[in-house]
């Protein structure tokens, strides 16, 4: 956790995004997560951050920033300059933006990962058994602090398993309230801090010989405000 990162006022909302891949088996759920006291400030810091990624880089605070497509040169973010066709410039806009995340006093962040053997249609249900142990951890979290929380997820909600996976938590110590709150990505700046962390940490656990660049990130830029002080092997 962030050493400055303020106490609890009983409850937590958590911005969840997901990476990994098939067919190397990592699957991997990241998170954003801040109190309503310092909701307001956490996001003034991460849009003062859009400014100055307009500023220095000509990206609209309102264009999405998604690690996958800015990295692999997806897109055209930029208004203006060069960002849209140099590689070294997209990666020096993620990092200034994963500075950000770690540097912000108001959050915290977490993830929860497993490596596994399953591929095909075994692999997607596995990746739902790890999101139903995300909301347990999240959950026995929130009951040891006696706190109460909510859980938005990027996507549309189309993905049912994601609403059963809550609805298994039993009421009696449950927690964590309503269904997941879906959030498309390109209209909310917390589930793209939340994507950034998630294909970030999936970089530092994967290696993957393509992206030497990114295997650092995680430590150099995240670690410091992680709850759990390292991706939560499951």
């Amino acid at each position: 956790m962030s050493a400055a990162h303020p106490a609890s006022d009983g409850f937590r909302l958590f911005y969840v995004d997901d990476s990994g891949s098939p067919n190397d088996g990592y699957i991997v759920y990241s998170w954003i997560e801040v109190t309503p006291g310092c909701w307001q400030a956490g996001l003034r810091q991460w849009l003062d951050l859009r400014k100055r990624l307009y500023a220095n880089y000509s990206v609209p605070p309102s264009t999405e920033l998604h690690a996958t497509r800015l990295i692999g040169g997806r897109d055209a973010p930029a208004i203006a300059g060069n960002l849209n066709n140099s590689k070294a410039l997209r990666r020096s806009l993620v990092q200034d933006a994963l500075g950000a995340i770690g540097q912000n006093d108001q959050i915290a962040l977490g993830t929860v990962c497993r490596h596994t053997s399953s591929r095909g249609r075994d692999y997607y249900d596995e990746r739902g058994t790890v999101y139903g142990e995300l909301t347990d951890h999240l959950n026995g979290r929130l009951t040891a602090a006696d706190e109460y929380g909510v859980i938005f997820m990027d996507g549309d909600g189309s993905d049912q398993s994601y609403f059963q996976r809550h609805r298994d938590l039993p009421l009696a110590t449950r927690r964590i309230l309503e269904d997941p709150l879906f959030q498309l990505s390109h209209v909310s700046q917390w589930v793209q801090m939340a994507d950034l962390v998630a294909w970030t940490t999936y970089q530092a656990l994967n290696r993957h010989p393509g992206k030497p660049f990114a295997w650092t990130w995680y430590d150099d830029y995240l670690r410091q405000s992680d709850i759990n002080g390292a991706p939560l092997r499951l």
